[in-house]
């Protein structure tokens, strides 16, 4: 029997579009996959009024409530899950999760196992039953990240994680670079962050979910490692793995490793599309 389609999700800030080079090299190998925007992110991403008026002013940007703020994990996971249902038109599909991403498949895994023949981690947050992905932040496996200095404001005042995207400061630019798109060409690095939202929804970072041994711990796993990577360290990626196969040893994650920084789908989409066709 045919496998179900590949439906790819971005992380925070990001969108579908990251997916492009991907889906190109995936359709050349003949592997049907899609990509899919969850809410308040891409074509639905909303961005502080503060983010474009000029003249700038730092403050009111760190402090303007997000609104995106609304948005959180159940309601996240509820349109992937309804998006999933209709693409996969009654077969389970593979579920492939980018950074932030990972809580919404594995909520989707946790609530709907029969809708999901895997699920795919890249350098993704898969975490423990009852942790938020926030807790891991403050993880030691977590310390050598670069996102901690460029998060602005108070993310539980303003409902969101919320970086610069429209700085015109190049150390921050450069930061920015480093942390999303270490091994990127920097042409094509400047064109991601030029489309990247500046607010991450707070509650897919703080909300939780209760796994299960028939629910998401019944569904095999894969975890993509990527080794080079400057916004979910190495460590804090092992330590994903690690929590994982303790809580459910008897499906174990399998573990590949990408020679990449944080982002893959744009540094080795070729690569990265052959492991999927292969998962």
């Amino acid at each position: 029997m045919n496998p179900g389609p590949l439906v790819l999700v971005h992380g925070a800030f990001h969108g579908a579009w990251c997916w492009n080079d991907v889906l190109v090299e995936l359709a050349a190998l003949g592997r049907p996959a899609l990509a899919v925007d969850l809410p308040g992110h891409g074509l639905r991403a909303r961005r502080p009024a503060a983010l474009t008026r000029r003249p700038f002013d730092d403050a009111a940007f760190a402090a303007e409530f997000s609104p995106l703020a609304h948005v959180d994990l159940a309601r996240a996971a509820a349109s992937l899950s309804e998006q999933v249902r209709h693409i996969g038109r009654g077969r389970p599909v593979t579920l492939v999760a980018h950074s932030m991403g990972g809580p919404v498949i594995t909520r989707v895994a946790q609530e709907s196992p029969g809708l999901v023949a895997r699920v795919v981690y890249i350098s993704g947050y898969m975490p423990a039953s009852h942790t938020p992905p926030l807790a891991y932040m403050e993880r030691p496996e977590a310390a050598d990240s670069l996102l901690p200095e460029l998060l602005v404001g108070d993310a539980t005042s303003t409902g969101a994680l919320r970086i610069d995207t429209r700085s015109d400061d190049e150390d921050v630019l450069r930061a920015l670079r480093e942390t999303f798109y270490g091994d990127v060409p920097e042409p094509t690095a400047d064109a991601a962050l030029a489309l990247l939202g500046s607010d991450g929804p707070l509650g897919l970072a703080a909300q939780t979910t209760r796994l299960t041994a028939d629910g998401w711990g019944s569904v095999p796993r894969t975890y993509f490692r990527c080794a080079h990577d400057r916004c979910v360290p190495p460590a804090l990626q092992d330590l994903f793995v690690a929590e994982a196969d303790r809580a459910f040893p008897e499906n174990r994650t399998v573990v590949e490793s990408l020679m990449s920084a944080h982002s893959p789908f744009l540094s080795q989409p070729q690569r990265l599309a052959r492991m999927l066709a292969e998962a």
